[in-house]
């Protein structure tokens, strides 16, 4: 009996053995959430001096629910797409751009969407298009493309004077001074900007709503069951609640 029970035991342990490699081989591979160096979203840093990515909430929801191993790293813009472009990197949250066509797939439905402003001073005329700018003297941060749009500022047949400052609370400095006729802004950083500094009679006229997407690189394993799972976890996340929740 002694002999058999052991016979036993040793196949019982062989196949645990044989087991553990395809338990392990069952986990998906790690993604890296790509994200750009300078937020949309927010003037806040992190605890280590970094611009706060209150998307990095939601991807740690999402990936949480999906059991999936992730790892955030933030990079300028054309590193950024040029890592997703070769599957350095598999995930990111962005608006729709034509780079990501040929290498990624999108969500149908936008996780949350980011506002571009237009500040001006009192007795400036509203901007109810991009092409109401053409002649004037424009304020940008620098390191924004604005979706695009910044093609059109810096076209020399628009005729605009471009001047391009370093931080948010210096382009309102200068739009304060009168250095420029308008500035363009992110909703988020504009109104924490706007409310530890308030610039009397500057009002605002909505310029673009940009809708925000998963992205995930089509070389990722079995990716479009994996976006569609990722889809549906995000149709229960309160996204909002989950951005505005405190910097950690």
């Amino acid at each position: 009996m002694v002999g058999i029970s052991g016979h036993r035991v040793a196949l019982l342990f062989a196949a645990l053995l044989l087991a553990a490699p395809l338990r392990a081989a069952a986990q998906p591979p790690e993604i890296e959430y790509a994200y750009p160096d300078q937020s949309v979203w927010t003037t806040r840093v992190n605890e280590r001096g970094e611009p706060d990515n209150p998307l990095l909430r939601v991807a740690s929801a999402l990936f949480g629910r999906a059991g999936i191993p992730w790892r955030g790293k933030d990079y300028p813009a054309t590193r950024m797409f040029n890592h997703l472009r070769d599957g350095t990197a598999q995930f990111s949250m962005l608006v729709k751009a034509p780079v990501l066509q040929e290498c990624c797939l999108l969500s149908a439905t936008p996780v949350t969407r980011s506002e571009v402003r237009v500040y001006r001073t009192a007795g400036k005329p509203p901007v109810r298009a991009l092409e109401d700018l053409a002649g004037r003297r424009v304020i940008t941060i620098r390191g924004y493309s604005y979706g695009g749009m910044l093609g059109f500022l810096n076209d020399p047949a628009n005729r605009i004077t471009n001047h391009a400052a370093l931080k948010h609370d210096d382009a309102f400095a200068m739009l304060e001074a009168g250095r420029g006729d308008y500035l363009l802004d992110y909703a988020g950083p504009a109104a924490e900007v706007l409310a530890t500094r308030p610039i009397e009679g500057v009002e605002s006229d909505l310029l673009s709503r940009q809708d925000v997407f998963l992205v995930l690189s089509k070389s990722y394993p079995d990716a479009p069951a994996v976006l569609a799972r990722l889809e549906t976890i995000l149709a229960t996340l309160d996204v909002e609640a989950l951005m505005t929740s405190a910097a950690r």
